[in-house]
């Protein structure tokens, strides 16, 4: 049960106003939002209804005449609380929703806040960039208001929001100097290779085809690191070490999508590309211009070639459908004929690689049978809005509010005369991305998302390394062995996915939500 303390008997009134307007339309109200705007993962199950006051987030009920009296009832009982309590001040309750952060907060008395910045004001703790720190210890032994934030990240509601950081990054920075001055470049996109030492003249060669806006992270499955140092730029690359292990593997546990949200784009390569013909540089900008989500580089037509979609065309700059064999594809749109590209070297935008990080299993390390699932990923928003639960002007009100924002921190960053202009111009740029990101999602249909670059192609030289770190198993050769359980994990990876469709539909079903 959630309970509402308000402040004032008019506020208590228009609320019983807004749950008389849901009842009327069948619903059953769970969120309020002045913007209308929640987490992308939340469209998937809320409407957006626009009133006079505010907006309502709700979902259909076939209950609706028990969860008004339940909501009602709440609302008279949280009433009837917050008067009776009039004599403690209370700081306002956050209903507010924003792109940024939504949060339902346990209150703080106003006497407890005063005490705590009378205890500030009077330590004797100095800190001062002229004339340095001293009694810091101090300030870490107040004793703390009790604060309770439940829009910050799970595990994490005690802290004060200013301080919870929960995304990171590849970047090196130094043992010494201001931290602000650390980084004189910050990448822009990453790029993974899990290599064995054998192929290190094919990794130096690719390596030379990225720029210095790429981030250089090397997984590697023998265990060798530090002979990489004969070439420079390894010094700076970011080397995780396991033996015998996959890049699936790798991902699922060193590329969770809060690590890597400072990247655009991520690159998880195989090892056995030939690079001849590609400019990374080059391939960002068409993965920009055509709106791919999940994007390759073509492939070589005459060596190492699986899927028609992959091979490369001589005559286009990009290109999303194909002519797969008879009988393959039930629908020209669905795979391998299109929405498709293989897992040797995938590219993904940080938006479709948060959903894909997610589907990746902790235990089917070699990734067989994602290539076909990895159109749900660039299908969700669409889906949602053929669903009628999320319409465009939901994601109109989702761009207005970066819009909001990206104007309140250029007032802020012109009131307060910031020296970091590149870290606040990097902010706006991510920003602008996100709206642009949004703006794809309300015009292209899902197989128009994924892609394969032709002007920019590679060649698959298939060299079974991962062969050599295998182990022969009931009579197979150590090769053999790594192949049969990549066909296991194949079919395990589809029944699981087909499993978990059919329960939650079911679900639905039951529940009366179809």
């Amino acid at each position: 049960m959630i309970l509402l303390v308000f402040e004032s008997f008019s506020l208590f009134l228009k609320m019983l106003d807004l749950f008389a307007l849901a009842f009327l339309n069948g619903v059953d109200v769970i969120f309020v939002s002045e913007f209308g705007a929640l987490p992308g993962d939340a469209y998937l199950h809320l409407i957006v209804v626009d009133t006079n006051w505010t907006a309502i987030m709700y979902r259909r009920s076939n209950d609706s005449t028990r969860i008004l009296v339940t909501a009602i009832m709440g609302i008279a009982f949280g009433f009837f609380v917050g008067i009776s309590i009039s004599s403690v001040h209370l700081n306002k309750i956050s209903l507010l929703s924003s792109p940024v952060e939504s949060s339902f907060d346990v209150p703080v008395a106003e006497d407890e806040i005063d005490r705590f910045s009378a205890e500030v004001e009077r330590s004797p703790a100095v800190i001062d960039e002229s004339s340095g720190t001293k009694n810091l210890e101090v300030l870490g032994s107040i004793k703390l208001p009790k604060i309770f934030v439940a829009s910050n990240p799970r595990g994490a509601e005690s802290l004060p929001p200013g301080i919870v950081v929960s995304e990171s990054d590849f970047y090196l920075r130094r043992l010494w100097g201001e931290p602000s001055e650390d980084l004189k470049k910050k990448q822009k996109y990453l790029v993974t290779f899990t290599v064995g030492y054998e192929q290190r003249h094919n990794i130096n060669a690719a390596v030379k085809k990225f720029s210095d806006d790429f981030a250089i992270l090397l997984f590697h499955y023998d265990g060798r690191t530090s002979e990489w140092d004969q070439f420079e730029w390894s010094k700076n690359a970011i080397h995780v070490s396991a033996r015998k292990q996959t890049k699936w593997w790798y991902a699922k546990r060193f590329l969770h999508p809060d690590i890597v949200s400072a990247y655009e784009y991520i690159f998880i390569w195989d090892e056995d590309l030939g690079v001849e013909h590609f400019n990374a540089d080059k391939y960002i900008r068409l993965v920009k211009k055509y709106g791919l989500e999940i994007s390759q580089p073509g492939l070589e037509p005459n060596k190492g070639l699986t899927w028609e979609m992959t091979k490369r065309r001589g005559d286009k700059e990009v290109h999303m459908v194909t002519e797969e064999k008879p009988g393959w594809c039930s629908d020209p749109h669905l795979p391998p004929c299109a929405a498709f590209v293989e897992i040797m070297a995938p590219v993904f935008s940080r938006e479709a690689w948060r959903c894909v990080w997610h589907m990746i299993q902790n235990d089917l390390v070699h990734g067989w049978g994602l290539d076909f699932a990895l159109r749900r990923c660039v299908e969700v928003i669409l889906s949602a809005m053929m669903g009628g639960l999320i319409t465009n002007k939901d994601l109109e009100n989702r761009i207005d509010g970066l819009e909001r924002l990206m104007a309140s921190s250029q007032e802020e960053n012109s009131r307060n005369h910031r020296d970091n202009k590149k870290a606040f111009e990097e902010s706006q740029t991510s920003h602008k991305a996100d709206i642009d990101s949004i703006k794809m999602m309300m015009t292209q249909p899902a197989h128009e998302k994924i892609g394969v670059i032709d002007s920019q192609w590679i060649v698959h030289q298939v060299i079974p390394s991962l062969g050599s770190q295998g182990e022969a198993d009931k009579g197979k050769k150590p090769w053999d062995s790594v192949r049969a359980r990549c066909k296991s994990e194949w079919a395990q990876f589809q029944v699981r996915l087909t499993n978990s469709d059919k329960a939650y539909l079911e679900g639905l079903k039951r529940n009366g939500k179809s």
